[in-house]
């Protein structure tokens, strides 16, 4: 399911509501600009990877082993068609974290776009089967992932256009690229919950 910007204000305007003037913590410092930039992800079409590259590029600097800031840099390299960047950032981000399921999809695609396809197919298939030996209840910290099996339906789809192999390479680049939109939206609507929750719980 797609959200719409309307959405999304009124998400902000609900945490606005929640915290009252202060900015959260999650607003604040590295972990701040990290969480600025993934929300940027979040937003789909309408998210602003100029402004999510300059938050990682700025967490690159101070603390380059930050969570998964690198592979969201390389990402976010990828989807402003930056391959040649996000090529070179995605292997810095293996040193840190070289089961990196995500990481691995995002190299993946970005060798195919490289034209080293024969690798990008490799290591698509890799990221997948790390994915689906990885991701089950409680993937990326939320309990109840995935409960309509969209992210898991997705995968299943990139997993057979995989097994095709090169003949249909960019019907595999589009499929990946839809199942991290589909881990992401499926993240945007966890983290929307808990905003829910907290919200209720600072009401009682």
């Amino acid at each position: 399911m797609r959200h719409s910007p309307i959405h999304f204000s009124l998400f902000f305007i609900a945490l606005q509501l929640i915290f009252g003037c202060t900015r959260p913590d999650w607003f604040v410092g590295i972990s701040g600009k990290y969480n600025e930039a993934y929300m940027e992800f979040l937003r789909g079409r309408a998210g602003n990877m100029d402004k999510a590259i300059l938050n990682l590029e700025n967490i690159a600097q101070e603390n380059p082993t930050y969570r998964d800031s690198l592979t969201l840099l390389g990402r976010a390299y990828y989807k402003k068609g930056r391959y040649q960047d996000a090529h070179l950032i995605l292997q810095r981000a293996f040193a840190v974290n070289k089961d990196d399921e995500i990481a691995w999809l995002a190299f993946g695609m970005t060798q195919l776009r490289l034209g080293d396809n024969e690798r990008g197919l490799e290591s698509i298939k890799g990221g997948l089967t790390l994915l689906s030996k990885t991701m089950k209840d409680g993937y990326r910290g939320f309990s109840g992932w995935d409960q309509n099996a969209t992210v898991r339906s997705s995968l299943n789809r990139s997993a057979l256009q995989a097994l095709k192999g090169l003949d249909e390479r960019e019907n595999l680049i589009q499929q990946t690229e839809l199942l991290l939109v589909r881990i992401d939206e499926e993240e945007w609507a966890q983290r929307r919950g808990k905003s829910i929750d907290r919200s209720i719980e600072v009401g009682n």
